[in-house]
């Protein structure tokens, strides 16, 4: 199944966190928090104006990005999660 996101929207993969700290301890599954990066797998055309015009997304498919820890909603696909969100709630971008 494909997905391809509308408008100003984004589907987004969450990228996992090391499951240890810098210091050699394991974190249990329970413990742990969701992560706030991800990356876009897909990008819509763009955000729409009052007057009609179409303006592109800064954000584009491959780029890692950081989004705020409540952002988007969830959805599953092929059995793998995935977040759909707009791009308002991307923070910025990952180099």
């Amino acid at each position: 199944m494909q997905v391809v996101p509308l408008h100003d929207r984004l589907l987004v993969k969450r990228l996992n966190e090391d499951e240890k700290t810098k210091g050699g301890i394991f974190i249990p599954d329970t413990a742990k928090e969701k992560p706030a990066q991800g990356e876009v797998v897909a990008a819509g055309s763009g955000r729409r104006t009052e007057d009609g015009r179409v303006v592109a997304l800064e954000v584009k498919k491959g780029d890692r990005i950081l989004f705020g820890k409540y952002s988007g909603t969830e959805v599953k696909l092929n059995d793998e999660d995935y977040l759909i969100m707009r791009e308002d709630d991307v923070l910025g971008i990952v180099h």
